[in-house]
């Protein structure tokens, strides 16, 4: 979706191979099988834009060493060298990953997305992350995160987790919006999907004051610092106006051009009226006169 809206630079990191089950995401295809999905990606990505440049790491970021080098990359690998990305956009599949692009993006104050689709393949959610304005990510984790639990014992050796392209389509759909709405639209904090309830949840978390992460305390400081120092913004009193009473006799009159007689000598049938109901009979003649329809 990025690719196909024309985004300038995209840094692409991913250890993983491309395997049959990969097929329902979307752009990978059979005859790349094998290949890290980091390449199978740009070539298919290349394929349908030419113009946007591509970066491709086969890593993973958890590790000490690629963490240091992910962490520079976010840093100076925007598209003017040297310059910071714009966006980190999380689309991983564990908490490990995320903890580190949390800790990454916290340290170096760099605003991101989380992303996610649950287990059950028909629900996911996003997340918009400003380091020290919003919850981060450790601010309020997961159970399996503050619990430490082993991710790995989570799951069965040879069974994967449901997935629909629908769903991943409708979640990935949703962070490409905002990540074209941020500089000019309102871009939601936190906004969730249950395609069984058709249930669009949104909300906005503020950052936890005893967060764990030691960097996500030091944002929230400067963050606080940046608004103390930001100039107060007077309240204007609005003066509330007077009600307008107008008298209750405003001397108009509306007078018949119908005279009593001619009323009693109109031609035609008289109805039997509904007891309270009054109707007046105007000859052909007068209703000319006032323009007048005859029914």
């Amino acid at each position: 979706m990025l690719t196909r809206c024309g985004i300038g630079k995209l840094l692409l990191f991913d250890y993983d191979k491309v395997e049959l089950a990969n097929m329902n995401r979307l752009f990978f295809q059979p005859h790349q099988a094998g290949m890290s999905k980091v390449e199978a990606a740009e070539r298919t990505l290349r394929e349908i834009n030419p113009d946007v440049e591509f970066e491709v790491f086969n890593y993973n970021i958890t590790t000490m060493d690629n963490f240091q080098h992910f962490m520079d990359k976010i840093q100076k690998g925007g598209k003017t060298a040297g310059t910071p990305v714009d966006l980190v956009l999380s689309c991983v599949d564990n908490f490990e990953a995320r903890m580190a692009i949390n800790t990454a993006c916290n340290e170096v104050g760099q605003s991101w997305i989380e992303s996610g689709v649950s287990e059950n393949a028909v629900s996911g959610h996003i997340q918009f992350i400003v380091p020290g304005e919003t919850s981060c990510f450790a601010c309020a984790p997961p159970l399996v995160v503050a619990t430490n639990t082993d991710e790995k014992t989570l799951k069965r050796e040879g069974v994967c987790a449901a997935s629909l392209p629908t769903t991943m389509a409708v979640v990935a759909g949703f962070l490409v919006q905002n990540t074209y709405l941020l500089k000019f639209g309102q871009v939601t904090y936190y906004l969730g999907y249950n395609a069984l309830q058709d249930f669009f949840p949104s909300m906005a978390m503020k950052p936890n004051p005893q967060c764990d992460d030691l960097h996500c305390l030091k944002r929230q400081a400067e963050y606080q610092k940046r608004l103390a120092s930001m100039p107060k913004v007077e309240e204007v009193k609005v003066e509330k106006e007077e009600e307008v009473v107008h008298e209750e006799d405003w001397g108009i009159e509306l007078v018949s051009e119908t005279t009593q007689e001619e009323l009693e000598s109109s031609e035609g049938a008289k109805p039997d009226l509904v007891e309270g109901v009054t109707v007046a009979y105007t000859k052909p003649a007068a209703a000319k006169e006032v323009g007048c329809h005859l029914l």
